[in-house]
């Protein structure tokens, strides 16, 4: 019997994973071998099956809350598709929490029921693909959650089946046997369940007991602690009398501030906040650290002899001799209050939320007292205005943890954030000209709301934040919640302070499910609780989207994780989400696309994005301005005033802020910024040439041997041997041999550039080689002498580059997954000159052939070059030839010769300028003549089946089948 086209797929792709790996396999049909390894997670496969499958059935015995969330994004996208799905699992050991089963019924257009087996216990997730006629499958040892996703070391087979198959016949008919034999998820099951399940033992949890023991043992700093106060310790036994702690919020920054309290033994301490809504908590903190201590020294003081070292100066409370003072900035600064106190009276003066102590109040009170110590402690150290809150604590940082190193140490709440589209109705979306009536329309209402419901939250009961874009929104949007059967209040900065206080506590107390507000919860308020964000405006900057994610990632007995639905409409600033989500400040705009595909962040901290919000994202990317001057100016001035100095390009390389090539792509060199941000910089024409050499073609570090050589003339004089510095390059492992030493002659002589390059370069030689040793020219030896800025700016760009290279493996000539233009690869391939703007598709010289491929075609294109390059599989990628070529034209012919090697350089779209990912060397497997049809007229092409030496790790795999 002939076999068919997918039949004869199947056969070739089990013939590779269970027979001989020599064989093709074809499509994406090949065994695969899970066990979330790096960048190829359970996750992934099984919303890229999802992605693809006309039905689903899920046959698991355990699921949790979490892994359920992580995947509705997905399961909502294809229920809009109509794709059905079927859930098959169980109460097995009563592992499923009752809530579970109640998520399980929200989940569109699937059908779950209840397996009748005592000792259910089964892992698998089938997906058919009714139109091409077969199944896959993954089986293994993966429960349906998180960590079986994400983290766990799990063995699962993932494989595919035609449907006439033995294997897919017998698992199909057993699980139609399983499904007729169980009974349907209802209501009235979930409710047994739950009597059953509660009456069931409970643990302890590790928080209750700890709590329970905090009282009576003391309690020691965590890691995160003991680091910031060894920083502490050493500023001050520098001599130093002020330091600024960055810790994100959520991060312990309070008990750090008590702890070294506790180690410096104060005579008097004042802690001053901006809210007299935490004070107490606050103070309260303090007591629960230092208690221990002090009844350890005073064993016969009573409790109330403990509670009068502490007091309050606020509206609501005086006190003037406490040892340890709680003040309110707005008390404490009104100068009668002022005069209570000597200069001197605080020898450790502690100030939360440091970052506004630029404000007149923060002044005067700065201004007045003396104390030996000052400490600040903040999460945003970042400024708006033209504050300097690092030259306040004389450029003093010990310690600093931000958001995603905080989750990776698992001191924060994970969090699972979602993405949606906001609401839309015949074709009108939400932006920043939408009216109020608009906002708070009954639609858009419903619409939230079935949003909220759908993707839920972790615990038993709601406690939410809905961040709004208007007072009188929030106020409406408040009263329509309630009247729908969510009590929520709205919260403004009109708010009185009691009435702020009492609605948290109704929110921690369960009365209100939801605290509707502005931006008056973005910092400075505690309610761990919180188990829901809302976001229901446009990200106007990634300060304010990690404050108001923040308010959700306090741990809190009970809550798993917290659920973070942004609604996401046609909004200009949509680009900042996955930058402020990663952490990204380098203002490159591939970096910024490649965050949009980033779904595992910080530990198991999760993101995902509906399709239509994805899409509007990606074309906020797209027309962002993300390098313009007006950022560029901000992120300098935040380093200098980090610095207290003209930051260099090292310094941003280092910190981790902008991308150093920016400044070289956008104004040639670093030194022309300067001019723009009017330092006192000057540089001859001649200089700059220099300058523009070194910026543009060397910064990039993606070859470090020119930049390793500059280092070491400018270290010797102008001069160095030509035999050390190979020896030096092959004993640090460098990617090294004649090619390159010839290429970085032409490369530093200009020899290789096109005559446009060489004259903006100065057009004379920067070194030349001459018998055995490198020589600077001496033209540059003199300015580098005479200009002690341009000497600065070219060992900057030197040490720039550098810093930059270390994503690139030195030892290789390319790096997987790094971007490299076609200039790079004619540089890097070490070819005799720069041949990028004729190169093209590809070109076969000196044995090489770089292929380039623009995966997504413009439209703009014409026809008779956009051919259906794709990756087949991860180990296999079909790719065209240009027109008019057969097997026996000479180009083909030259890249089927065994002898030559091939790379393979993909780009998603012309959208990402003119970088392209490095795929790594492929051999050609199979090569066929066929036609091509432009224009109605058909011409000669080769279709070739590439194989790549190194299977494309699995993350980066699907970022291009999408």
């Amino acid at each position: 019997m002939e076999l068919t086209d997918i039949q004869r797929k199947l056969q070739a792709s089990l013939t590779n994973g269970l027979v001989d790996q020599r064989i093709n396999g074809r499509e994406n049909l090949m065994p695969r071998f899970i066990y979330n390894d790096q960048g190829d997670t359970m996750w992934l496969h099984i919303e890229r099956e999802l992605s693809h499958c006309s039905a689903f059935t899920f046959v698991i015995a355990f699921i949790t809350e979490r892994a359920l969330a992580m995947l509705k994004a997905k399961l909502a996208d294809i229920a809009q598709e109509g794709v059905h799905g079927r859930i098959i699992t169980a109460d097995y050991l009563d592992f499923n929490n009752p809530k579970v089963f109640r998520e399980l019924k929200k989940l569109p257009n699937v059908e779950v029921r209840i397996a009748p087996q005592d000792a259910f216990h089964a892992k698998g997730y089938l997906f058919a693909h009714q139109q091409a006629g077969y199944q896959s499958a993954i089986i293994g040892s993966a429960n349906l959650t998180q960590g079986a996703l994400l983290q766990n070391y799990e063995w699962n087979i993932e494989f595919t089946s035609h449907e006439n198959g033995a294997l897919t016949g017998k698992l199909m008919a057993e699980v139609e046997a399983m499904w007729a034999a169980s009974q349907p998820l209802t209501d009235l099951w979930i409710d047994e369940y739950r009597e059953e399940y509660d009456a069931g033992p409970k643990l302890i949890s590790l928080t209750d007991a700890d709590q329970a023991e905090s009282v009576s043992q003391k309690i020691e700093p965590n890691q995160m602690q003991r680091e910031a106060l060894r920083g502490l310790a050493d500023i001050r036994a520098r001599g130093a009398h002020r330091g600024l702690i960055i810790s994100a919020t959520g991060t312990g920054k309070t008990y750090l501030g008590a702890f070294d309290v506790r180690s410096y033994q104060p005579k008097r301490f004042l802690y001053i906040v901006h809210r007299e809504q935490i004070l107490k908590k606050t103070q309260e903190s303090f007591k629960t650290i230092l208690r221990h201590d002090f009844f350890e020294k005073f064993p016969e003081a009573t409790a109330e002899e403990f509670n009068d070292q502490f007091g309050c100066l606020s509206g609501n409370e005086r006190n003037y001799t406490a040892k340890y003072l709680f003040a309110t900035i707005q008390t404490l600064s009104q100068p009668d209050q002022l005069r209570h106190f000597c200069s001197d009276e605080f020898d450790y003066i502690l100030i939360d939320e440091a970052h506004r102590a630029g404000a007149g109040s923060y002044q005067r009170v700065l201004a007045y007292f003396q104390p030996k110590f000052l400490l600040g402690m903040t999460a945003t150290p970042e400024r708006m205005d033209d504050f300097n809150l690092y030259e306040l604590f004389d450029y003093h940082v010990p310690y600093e943890i931000r958001l995603q190193k905080a989750l990776d140490e698992d001191m924060l709440c994970p969090f699972n954030y979602i993405g949606v589209a906001d609401y839309e109705k015949d074709g009108r979306v939400i932006d920043e000209t939408s009216q109020l009536e608009w906002l708070t329309s009954d639609e858009r209402v419903t619409y939230v709301i079935q949003q909220t419901q759908y993707y839920g939250y972790s615990g038993e009961v709601l406690r939410g934040l809905i961040f709004c874009s208007r007072t009188d929104e929030a106020e409406e949007l408040a009263q329509a919640f309630t009247m729908r059967g969510y009590p929520s209040a709205a919260l403004t900065g009109s708010t009185p302070q009691k009435t702020r206080e009492n609605l948290v506590k109704q929110l921690e107390q369960g009365d209100l499910c939801y605290i509707i507000t502005v931006d008056v919860f973005n910092e400075g308020v505690d309610i761990p609780c919180v188990n829901q964000i809302v976001m229901l405006r446009n990200t106007q900057s990634s300060i304010v989207f990690i404050q108001q994610l923040g308010r959700g990632l306090r741990k809190f007995a009970g809550k798993d994780y917290v659920t973070v639905i942004d609604f996401i409409g046609n909004y200009k600033n949509n680009y900042l989400i996955p930058i402020a989500l990663t952490g990204d400040k380098s203002r490159n705009k591939n970096v910024a696309h490649d965050d949009l595909d980033v779904q595992q962040i910080s530990g198991v901290s999760t993101i995902s994005f509906s399709k239509i919000a994805k899409e509007r994202i990606y074309e906020s990317i797209n027309t962002a301005n993300l390098d313009g001057l007006r950022v560029l100016r901000e992120d300098y001035q935040a380093l200098k005033n980090q610095l207290g100095r003209i930051p260099l390009l090292t310094d941003f390389e280092q910190s981790g802020t902008v991308d150093c090539m920016v400044f070289a792509k956008k104004f040639s060199n670093y030194y022309q910024f300067l001019l723009r941000m009017k330092e006192d910089v000057h540089l001859t024409l001649s200089q700059e040439q220099v300058l523009n050499f070194v910026s543009i073609e060397l910064m990039n570090g993606k070859r470090v041997v020119e930049l390793r050589l500059l280092r070491q003339l400018l270290a010797h004089g102008g001069t160095y041997d030509q035999a050390s510095f190979s020896d030096e390059l092959q004993a640090d492992h460098v990617y090294y041999n004649a090619t390159v030493e010839r290429s970085v002659e032409r490369v530093l002589s200009l020899a290789f550039f096109v005559p446009k390059s060489q004259e903006k370069y100065g057009g004379q030689a920067i070194v030349t080689l001459t018998t055995g040793r490198y020589q600077l020219s001496q033209a540059v030896q003199t300015q580098l002498a005479a200009n002690l800025v341009f000497q600065q700016l070219v060992v900057d760009a030197i040490n720039a580059g550098l810093e930059r290279s270390k994503p690139y493996r030195v030892d290789q000539q390319f790096t997987l997954y790094q971007r490299y233009t076609r200039k790079d690869v004619c540089r890097l391939l070490g070819w005799q000159s720069d041949v990028s703007s004729t190169l093209y598709g590809y070109r076969v010289r000196d044995g090489i052939c770089p292929i380039f491929v623009t995966y997504a075609k413009s439209d703009d294109i014409d026809d008779s070059i956009k051919y259906a390059d794709k990756f087949l599989n991860p180990d296999l990628f079909l790719w065209y030839t240009r027109h008019n070529n057969k097997l026996d034209s000479k180009e083909v012919r030259q890249i089927l010769q065994e002898q030559t090697t091939i790379h393979l350089f993909v780009k998603k779209s012309d959208d990402e300028g003119s970088d392209f990912y490095y795929f790594g060397e492929v051999t050609v497997q199979e090569a066929r003549q066929e036609t091509f049809t432009a224009k109605g007229k058909k011409e000669p092409i080769v279709k070739m089946l590439l194989a790549l030496k190194q299977s494309v790790q699995f993350d980066k795999y699907i970022e291009f089948e999408k």
